[in-house]
């Protein structure tokens, strides 16, 4: 038996992946341009050319600010989300270890600090920044309670929380199921036990507000808003102690050495910019969109459940299992139908295992293999989504059928 596509023959297929990359916006790419033609001098260089590309890497900077609601001093551009969060685990927990106070709260001893509180379903770069402290250089861990959907409570921070806790990394919108975070509230906790208090806000950029959170660092990734891949954010409080992690000339403030990439750091504040300034329209109208599309594929594929919290998600996330079958094969077989997801992480190279993130929910290991995740882009129509939501029902029950 063989599917007709709902999108029909010869359609352009429908990329619902922008979780794992977002297409590249025209303007952030003409906005790069001039930085790597003519406008190509080092930023660091005491001549005009070099200038032209200081003050635009400066101009850059206070843009990506300005949406963040922090101050220009306290941007660092990287090379994506996972240096990003690489340099806010690693460096600011090796400055609290330094025996500087860390200046989250109340706590009133100043002695260094070697605790850090995460959670097992955050993102891999976190876990494994994390687990590097703790292997090189004595650190210890405690992973926070997460409730079935992904949800982390005030509460439960509290009881994880210790004197010696330097540093609390808990992300902002997961990025497997889509489950937003009460950051706002957890950094309060955090900073109450005298900790400092990261998120990986990689998935939250142009559908989350980016300022007025209370964190004291942040990080961001570039393809997810329509830059070019190759360019992220970590916004660290310039207050903060961070030991860097590459060493050289003393570029970003003496907190990330190297040459800075000018031209993506400028085609990352514009594609910021650009989503910022469409987020609450896009957020409004891709929900209503995602919430069609979740009725359909649950009312129509039997023993389907979605994954994550059904009314706190990021707007533009729809993940599922779908027990019985094999993602990876509803996967291959919507892509035959002109629709592309995918099984999850796209950051986990060459990993069969069954997502450490659905596992840690309590999802069994087995059923987890079965999970497809659905990422909308701003420019989806209620059209598109229909028929995506078609392809799946067709595309599900169909390899049912095949598995029984």
């Amino acid at each position: 038996m063989t599917l007709d596509s709902p999108l029909g023959n010869g359609s352009t297929p429908l990329y619902l992946d922008t979780a794992s990359a977002a297409p590249v916006r025209r303007e952030a790419l003409e906005a790069a341009w001039p930085y790597l033609t003519a406008a190509f001098g080092n930023p660091s260089s005491h001549h005009e050319v070099g200038r032209t590309s200081a003050e635009a890497l400066t101009d850059a900077r206070r843009r990506v600010a300005k949406v963040l609601g922090m101050r220009s001093t306290d941007i660092i551009f990287t090379s994506g989300g996972t240096e990003s969060d690489n340099l806010a685990i690693i460096g600011m927990g090796l400055g609290a270890d330094a025996g500087v106070p860390s200046g989250g709260g109340n706590a009133d001893d100043e002695s260094p600090r070697r605790h850090i509180v995460t959670s097992a379903i955050e993102h891999e770069a976190v876990l494994a920044s994390v687990d590097f402290l703790v292997r090189r250089h004595g650190f210890e861990v405690t992973e926070v309670a997460v409730g079935p959907d992904g949800t982390i409570t005030p509460d439960a921070l509290r009881a994880a929380l210790r004197k010696d806790t330097a540093l609390v990394s808990l992300g902002y919108a997961n990025n497997e199921v889509g489950t937003v975070g009460d950051v706002s509230a957890l950094a309060e906790a955090a900073h109450q036990a005298g900790a400092l208090f990261h998120t990986d806000a990689v998935q939250a950029a142009g559908w989350l507000p980016l300022s007025g959170l209370g964190v004291d660092a942040m990080s961001l990734a570039g393809h997810k808003v329509g830059a070019p891949k190759g360019i992220g954010v970590v916004a660290i409080r310039a207050r903060i102690p961070v030991e860097p992690i590459i060493h050289g000339g003393g570029q970003e403030s003496g907190r990330r050495s190297g040459t800075e990439n000018v031209a993506l750091a400028v085609a990352f504040a514009t594609a910021l910019d650009l989503a910022e300034a469409e987020r609450i329209e896009a957020a409004d109208r891709v929900q209503a969109i995602r919430d069609a599309f979740i009725a359909e594929v649950t009312g129509s594929v039997p023993g389907v459940f979605l994954t994550g919290s059904a009314e706190s998600r990021t707007p533009n996330h729809a993940s599922f299992c779908f027990p019985g079958t094999s993602g990876e094969a509803v996967l291959l077989e919507l892509e035959r139908l002109g629709v592309t997801a995918s099984s999850g992480s796209a950051c986990a190279v060459g990993s069969d295992e069954p997502s450490h993130v659905l596992v840690a929910m309590g999802i069994d290991a087995e059923v987890a293999k079965t999970s497809v995740r659905f990422t909308f882009p701003s420019s989806i129509t209620a059209d598109q989504g229909r028929q995506a939501a078609e392809a799946v029902v067709a595309a599900a029950n169909h390899l049912a059928l095949s598995y029984m």
